[in-house]
């Protein structure tokens, strides 16, 4: 049973949710698509689709690292997306593939992002968790990405946050910061939910409570097996098995 001594579930009043690994795969999708896409060029299921949307998504990471740090970039993840994407097919291992893809098809492409699967447990976890709290997005989204994503896989939010509205990207402060304004929620009624151990010390830093949501593919395994709750030692409030523990244990909280 997972222990809530040291958080007190009912003082939260909003849960704040990463979206990309957290809420939706992009491990399952994306490699499916790009291959889907790739015009024969790359196979589904083989290593190289996978390795071309690792890199895709390694892309990402640096450029949102460079922009939060106030370097320069845009903060809309669809053009990022885009010219990332359009850097990579100018690489020795993709150039056989820039070859087939023209605008059009680098756009569809791009708009793979838009509709990505759903984990198992992230639609029935959040409309129980819906009952009890608000729930919305806080993500490097842009605010169009992430409509689409909620429209498409039927995810309930309460509201969508994107960090576009912002000017920057998390882990920057004020993405957390500006979401609490707009809340308008003194930060410890805030829990921002994530796979990310570095989301989480950035919410944590602003005093958000943090509650780490371990997916396969997301950080490391060393990571994940590392991550502890404050009451064992560890960095964040509370470490839930998937969205329906977290929603069953918000709801007892609640009752109790």
């Amino acid at each position: 049973m997972t222990n809530t001594e040291h958080l007190d579930l009912r003082e939260i009043d909003a849960c704040l949710f990463d979206v990309f690994g957290t809420v939706l795969n992009w491990h399952s999708t994306v490699p499916r698509q790009v291959a889907r896409l790739s015009k024969g060029r790359l196979l589904e299921g083989s290593q190289d689709a996978v390795d071309f949307a690792e890199e895709w998504r390694a892309g990402y990471y640096a450029y949102v690292k460079r922009v939060s740090q106030g370097g320069e970039g845009t903060s809309n993840a669809d053009i990022m997306h885009r010219e990332i994407l359009y850097n990579m097919l100018t690489t020795p291992r993709w150039s056989h593939i820039a070859e087939v893809w023209g605008d059009s098809d680098r756009e569809d492409l791009t708009l793979i992002w838009h509709n990505l699967d759903a984990y198992q447990d992230t639609i029935p976890g959040l409309t129980e968790l819906k009952r009890h709290v608000n729930i919305l997005a806080l993500s490097n989204g842009n605010f169009r990405l992430l409509l689409d994503l909620a429209k498409n896989q039927g995810v309930p939010w309460d509201g969508i946050f994107s960090s576009e509205l912002f000017g920057s990207y998390k882990p920057n402060k004020k993405v957390y910061q500006s979401a609490a304004y707009h809340l308008s929620l003194p930060p410890h009624k805030i829990a921002m939910v994530a796979a990310h151990r570095h989301d989480l010390l950035a919410a944590a830093s602003v005093g958000f409570k943090t509650i780490y949501v371990p997916r396969p593919a997301e950080d490391s395994p060393e990571v994940r097996e590392s991550m502890r709750s404050k009451k064992d030692g560890g960095e964040v409030d509370l470490i839930v098995k998937d969205f329906e523990e977290l929603a069953r244990l918000i709801r007892e909280a609640r009752q109790s």
